[in-house]
């Protein structure tokens, strides 16, 4: 099941846009579409630059967990890339709002969505803001804590070994576990900065939390209009920051996917953008993507299941449990301490 955290929902072509135009939108049974044109143009200029990488198998030996923890241990790894969905978030606590039963989707049927996904339709938010607020007040930042999945992260930045990470979340879990903001691209934004539907006037999403934790719709005070975090809705414009891909991922000489259905796009396609001799590493309790293949890459390493077990099994290969242990400790005291000021 697809979480909170990653809004937008299933498209149609495979297609990375290479213009800061792209929207995406809603269309037949649920699912995103682009306009055509752009689609195709956008998706031949990509394969013809090398951005997608589709063919077979790349020559090499077989990789395993323990050579690519090798390879990277050893610095023979230098600019990672890491991909990563809601499942790196959910072990935090934070629920799956399309399933019934779960709490949160319960109190949002009081709102009478149309469906699950309009809570993040544009034209349903101008139309009733109220039912994305609630669900706000849930995800804002500072109701969950990072886990160790985050640290990760930050210890791959620690050692100067990161170049980039990308997420479909919108939680702020990356930037809680202390991995700076040029290091991030949130795909579909964060609670981070918020925006007026109507003046455009920008705010600091702390500015929104004290009326959002009380169950009020913040509205800007100089025209009264909506002030909305700049979270990406159906029919929005993707963040700028996203292509950011056209130079990180053929620089990239390890890519690791945590914690995805690789459905959504088009951060999905981003899978691809790697060279074909570059290592992927998926670990994640589901075969997707290119893993899903019936023949994939030799360079391709999956470790399956709980992505927390096999973020720690990569992390034990790596040598280096102590120093994610110690990067834990220190930041759990210093939220300790911030929390007694």
């Amino acid at each position: 099941m697809a979480s909170l955290l990653s809004p937008v929902i299933v498209c149609l072509p495979r297609t990375i846009f290479t213009g800061a135009r792209g929207t995406v939108s809603r269309g037949l049974r649920g699912k995103c579409v682009f306009p055509a044109a752009d689609c195709s143009r956008n998706f031949h200029l990509a394969r013809a630059c090398g951005f997608f990488s589709r063919g077979g198998a790349a020559d090499g030996e077989q990789q395993t967990l323990a050579t690519i923890a090798k390879r990277l241990g050893d610095h023979q790894f230098k600019k990672v890339v890491v991909m990563a969905g809601a499942g790196i978030s959910t072990p935090s606590g934070i629920p799956d709002f399309r399933s019934p039963g779960s709490g949160l989707y319960d109190n949002l049927q009081q709102y009478n969505l149309p469906y699950a996904e309009a809570i993040f339709e544009i034209d349903f938010f101008h139309h009733n803001p109220e039912p994305f607020f609630a669900l706000a007040k849930e995800l804002y930042p500072g109701n969950y804590q990072p886990n160790l999945t985050h640290y990760f992260v930050r210890l791959l930045h620690k050692k100067g070994l990161l170049l980039r990470m990308y997420t479909q979340n919108i939680d702020g879990l990356e930037r809680l576990a202390g991995i700076p903001p040029e290091m991030l691209v949130e795909a579909h934004g964060s609670f981070s900065t918020a925006t007026c539907t109507v003046c455009r006037r920008k705010y600091e999403g702390a500015d929104l939390r004290p009326d959002v934790m009380s169950g009020i719709i913040p509205k800007c005070p100089t025209c009264k209009g909506v002030v909305k975090p700049d979270i990406v809705f159906f029919g929005e414009e993707l963040p700028v920051h996203f292509f950011k891909y056209l130079t990180d991922f053929p620089q990239a000489d390890l890519l690791v996917i945590m914690g995805t259905s690789l459905e959504v796009e088009p951060f999905a396609s981003l899978a691809w953008a790697v060279r074909s001799s570059v290592p992927r590493l998926l670990i994640n309790r589901d075969l997707v993507g290119p893993f899903a293949a019936a023949r994939r890459r030799p360079h391709d390493v999956v470790q399956r299941g709980d992505v927390v077990s096999g973020v720690q099994s990569f992390v034990e290969e790596l040598g280096w449990t102590q120093d994610l242990e110690e990067l834990m400790t220190d930041a759990a005291k210093k939220a300790a301490t911030k929390a007694e000021e």
